[in-house]
């Protein structure tokens, strides 16, 4: 697991049966999507079936989590009470190297240094008994 987050976990994650496995791979620090059998779409959020060709056939694969950021805001206000003394929140969306997009929150960088198009790495911050993924500078 990273360092601690500078900034707070407000909410921690309710695992259902579809997403136990990659809340249970975040937790060992690892990134995992599924994968349709049929047709090779990577899938996130997890689901029961393939949100391209609706395919029950999905396989639970490792990928590195890294991405490049397709776009971000800063919040300077709190989005929750739990981000009451957080100066400026930087929620993003990283489109990953297998092609699925996601949004996060990116760590240990200032706003004035974000860039559409900068590589991102992942981050493990643990939430109570779980594991959020969040992103910093690569």
């Amino acid at each position: 697991m990273d360092t601690p987050s500078p900034r707070p976990a407000p909410i921690e994650p309710v695992p259902t049966p579809t997403s136990q496995r990659f809340w249970d791979a975040l937790g060992e620090g690892r990134v995992e999507l599924q994968q349709c059998d049929d047709c090779s779409s990577w899938i996130y959020y997890p689901r029961s079936r393939c949100s391209n060709c609706l395919s029950a056939n999905l396989t639970w694969r490792p990928i590195a989590g890294t991405g490049t950021l397709s776009t971000f805001t800063v919040a300077r206000q709190p989005t929750t009470p739990a981000f009451a003394d957080v100066d400026e929140l930087i929620l993003g969306v990283v489109e990953l190297d297998e092609g699925p997009k996601m949004t996060t929150s990116l760590e240990y960088v200032a706003s004035a240094d974000v860039v559409i198009g900068m590589r991102l790495a992942p981050v493990f911050v643990a939430v109570g008994e779980h594991t959020v993924l969040r992103h910093r500078p690569a």
